[in-house]
């Protein structure tokens, strides 16, 4: 059709041909300014010229929001880039991704910590075992909550203080900042967090969101290093040979047989808490004397069962196995629920979990019986380490039964001693290890059954 000068009015009165999907009216002062008009009644602008041999058409926009004027002045431009071999198309995708990167990057500068920890810990959790993916929330959590045991309020973790923090702004002096109020208070805590806070800064280093972010030097800065409060072994955390008497009169006296035996096999095995508390009575087996422990580092390792442990063990089982007594119901009451004997080795009947949680206080309570130092339950770990010595066993033997990385090179890539070998030693440990507790175990005599031909 005639092109036609576009005023509000011809665009206004402008409609689309009858039996047609759309009809296009040309400016005639514009090159390349048209106005399309559908057969639902959508009118727009737009511009169409050829480039490099073929039709290139791009719609301006709708006529309720552009003039004659703007969508004309819009027009010209597209011309003027076009006669220059240059697609406005790519133009504007070119500024729409600029526009996006610059939308992007705002939205990383205002990232703060409190927003990328939960990230972190669901990306790294499967690489962790429970007690480290524990440690992340605790040492994080704003506290607030009522206490599960006494009273009160739980308090803030050391790493809460930082959460509220751009990831821009966890800069070397912030950090040693940081580090200095904690560490006044609660050293120990303190130095896991920074450890804790350091692994995510290596990890964030590698993630497009939040890559560049933290400050290179954020955990490297001397004023960090300076403020990194030196950690120490507690005093006194672990048992001296002269105390093994007292600390196993007040454990056997426990009133709890579970308490009892899980603090005995943590002497005797020197595995971790949480190692020994995760056992299931599907990791023992009693007719080749060996426990599969769930190791923190290599995954699992298999290491001997000792007769005394063994004993304790097959006591608790029996104990598991033996159902509540049936207690007559009132009239109306409902039935409970079908008993079965409970997976785990060291079971609760009150806890969530359904094994035991938390043995330190009855631990703590024998320990002021005996008239002996705090132990802590990681103490019972570095009190196997040592006792050792007194029997004289090879420390790749030891760190093998206790879950430690080899030290050496010899015992990295030479040494990986059977079950069998590490039981003679462990039944050795354990023996010394009742005499000088005063404790008369005799295990009981292997059954010998000779089959005729």
């Amino acid at each position: 059709m005639a092109k036609v000068n576009f005023t509000a009015d011809r665009v206004a009165a402008f409609q689309c041909e009858t039996g047609k999907q759309q009809s296009i009216m040309w400016d005639a002062k514009t090159p390349g300014l048209g106005l399309r008009i559908t057969a639902a009644g959508a009118r727009s602008y737009i511009f169409e010229t050829r480039l490099q041999g073929k039709t290139l058409r791009i719609t301006i926009g709708d006529v309720r929001t552009w003039t004659v004027a703007k969508a004309q002045a819009e027009a010209t431009r597209y011309k003027a880039q076009t006669d220059q071999g240059i697609d406005p198309r790519e133009v504007r995708a070119s500024q729409r991704a600029q526009a996006d990167a610059a939308q992007l990057e705002t939205r990383r500068q205002a990232v703060t910590l409190e927003s990328a920890w939960p990230v972190y810990l669901a990306a790294r959790k499967s690489k962790w075992g429970d007690r480290t993916y524990t440690d992340h929330v605790k040492l994080a959590d704003k506290g607030g909550q009522t206490k599960k045991r006494g009273k009160g309020e739980t308090g803030a973790g050391p790493l809460a203080a930082l959460l509220p923090e751009l990831l821009t702004d966890l800069t070397g002096e912030r950090i040693a900042r940081w580090l200095n109020d904690e560490a006044a208070s609660r050293p120990t805590s303190a130095a896991l967090s920074y450890r804790l806070l350091r692994g995510f800064i290596r990890w964030s280093a590698d993630i497009p969101e939040y890559s560049g972010l933290v400050p290179s030097d954020a955990y490297t800065a001397r004023a960090v290093r300076d403020a990194l409060p030196k950690v120490k072994t507690k005093e006194g955390d672990c048992l001296q040979r002269e105390q093994l008497k007292d600390w196993f009169t007040a454990v056997c006296k426990i009133g709890s047989p579970v308490i009892s035996t899980y603090l005995q096999a943590l002497l005797i095995t020197g595995a971790r808490r949480e190692e020994m508390a995760a056992l299931r009575w599907d990791d023992i087996d009693f007719k080749w004397r060996s426990l599969s422990i769930r190791d923190k580092v290599e995954g699992s390792r298999i290491i001997p069962l000792t007769p005394y442990l063994a004993a304790l063990l097959e006591t608790l089982k029996r104990i598991n196995n033996t159902p509540p007594p049936v207690k007559k119901l009132r009239s109306g009451a409902r039935p409970p629920a079908e008993w079965a004997p409970s997976p785990w080795v060291f079971s609760s009947s009150s806890s969530e979990s359904g094994r035991l949680a938390e043995p330190r206080i009855a631990h703590n309570e024998a320990l002021a019986v005996a008239g002996l130092p705090h132990l802590t339950l990681h103490g019972l770990r570095r009190s196997f380490g040592t006792l050792c010595e007194w029997v004289e066993v090879p420390s790749g033997v030891s760190a093998q039964i206790m879950g430690h990385k080899p030290s050496a090179l010899a015992e990295k890539h030479y040494r990986r001693r059977p079950l069998d070998m590490l039981r003679k030693w462990h039944d050795q440990i354990e023996e010394w290890v009742l005499a000088q507790a005063g404790i008369q175990f005799q295990p009981a005599p292997a059954s010998l059954k000779i089959v005729g031909k």
